[in-house]
């Protein structure tokens, strides 16, 4: 297993509908980990790369209806 964490900017904050199908992302074999920085607007993912892509897990966020803008630089 490689363990990858990816980082990205939404626009709007996830409401109810958007946060219960999250609930099911993180049910994805390959998902690890979903957190979320309300004061920065990033939700930053950790996954297992040997599984999924990069792409893939921001079709799966995009899928929820979580509104994601960009794919941020982690240091």
């Amino acid at each position: 297993m490689t363990c990858l964490e990816v980082v990205y900017r939404y626009a709007n904050p996830p409401g109810e509908q958007v946060m219960r199908a999250l609930d099911t992302v993180r049910e994805v074999y390959g998902i690890r980990r979903l957190r979320f920085n309300e004061k920065e607007r990033t939700v930053r993912v950790e996954f297992d790369a040997s599984r999924l892509s990069a792409d893939a897990v921001a079709k799966l966020l995009r899928q929820t209806g979580l509104d994601l803008t960009e794919k941020l630089v982690l240091a």
